[in-house]
């Protein structure tokens, strides 16, 4: 028998993994996708649009590692079946095996994981606004720690974070800011951090050392490529230029570079400063914009699919979707999926692994 029962446990478990990977992975797909891609590719004005062209080729390198793989996967879940039966009646197995086991399963969760994330855009890149609530100084030191765990996130997942915009709070911290997450997947993994975002701790800020509650609201869009077609009527924008509200050098202090764009129809306000001239923060400006318009319609329909499923909550200013309690003990759990765990300073650098996949198997049961 085997010391330790785990193991053997982890071995059924990926069998069981790998059944349910054939019956859901569609090869068929990926290699009609691949040649798709691949005939694009060998189109002799491809490169005419570079920028169109790079998320094709990016798709492709994509589509092509996901369906390798795969192929792994199988082949690995085989070997490791005809490694179980031989071991089964042994005494013991080797460090070597453990390792292996314990390896491979991880491999198998993460890519059992990432075939949940089949929506049209979860491969996106994605742009986070988060905003501070009522609470004052508090809210907004809030608000930059939500930011400083979003980017602790992405370093641990090799995603890559740029500031787009953001308004100092008074004294600490922001009272808005936006950023992009980029990489892929990010706005798969990340779409369902949007929603307030609870905090209570004894306030630094507080002489009396008391208790405080604050909140933030956190919205996650999914960044438009050229792949996406969102048309803008220039009669329903209001364009305006103003100085960048950053000490960042002589020039964000003596030009009047930022864009900000307010969508008439919509109220939808964008805003751009992080770029060095004003041509750039206006295109960026006007991107943000489309993903902004596009997560507006992704909201409707969100909404007609959390009425149908009553173990979604809806996801809007008046519902935490998450609480972070540092006094008078320690615990961060999701109100949706009701995980939890009392490593607060762990979630705080970033390790939402477990909360975001917690949320992605509640939305595919």
């Amino acid at each position: 028998m085997f010391k330790d029962a785990k193991i053997k446990d982890k071995i059924f478990e990926i069998k069981e993994m790998a059944l349910s990977l054939k019956e859901v992975v569609d090869t068929e797909k990926l290699i009609s996708e691949i040649a798709e891609s691949d005939a694009k590719m060998h189109a002799p004005d491809f490169w005419d649009n570079v920028e169109l062209a790079t998320i094709i080729s990016k798709k492709n390198s994509h589509l092509k590692d996901e369906l390798a793989t795969f192929d792994k996967i199988i082949e690995k879940s085989e070997i490791l079946s005809d490694l179980f039966k031989i071991v089964e009646d042994d005494e013991g197995f080797d460090d070597e095996y453990e390792l292996l086991v314990n390896s491979f399963f991880e491999t198998i969760s993460n890519y059992k994981i990432k075939t949940l994330l089949s929506g049209k855009y979860d491969f996106n890149n994605a742009i986070i606004s988060i905003k501070a609530g009522a609470g004052g100084t508090e809210s907004m030191d809030w608000a930059n720690m939500l930011y400083r765990m979003y980017s602790g996130y992405a370093n641990k997942n090799n995603f890559k974070v740029s500031l787009i915009d953001f308004e100092l709070g008074n004294e600490t911290g922001y009272k808005t800011l936006e950023f992009l997450v980029k990489g892929d997947y990010a706005y798969g993994k990340l779409k369902n951090e949007s929603g307030v975002h609870r905090l209570v701790r004894i306030s630094p800020f507080d002489a009396n050392n008391r208790r405080h509650t604050s909140f933030a609201s956190v919205e996650v869009s999914p960044e438009v490529n050229e792949e996406i077609e969102i048309n803008i009527d220039k009669n329903d924008l209001r364009i305006d230029t103003y100085r960048a509200s950053g000490a960042g050098g002589q020039h964000v202090n003596k030009t009047d570079s930022a864009i900000r764009l307010t969508h008439l129809p919509t109220g939808i306000v964008v805003s751009c400063q992080n770029e060095r001239s004003a041509i750039q923060n206006r295109k960026q400006a006007f991107e943000i914009l489309k993903s902004k318009l596009l997560n507006l319609k992704l909201k409707e329909k969100q909404q007609e699919i959390d009425e149908k499923n009553s173990k979604l909550k809806k996801i809007d200013f008046g519902s935490q979707i998450r609480s972070y309690v540092f006094c008078p003990y320690t615990m961060v759990k999701d109100h949706r999926t009701n995980f939890e765990t009392s490593d607060v300073e762990a979630v705080m650098n970033g390790e939402l692994e477990k909360f975001i996949n917690e949320m992605i198997k509640l939305q595919n049961m």
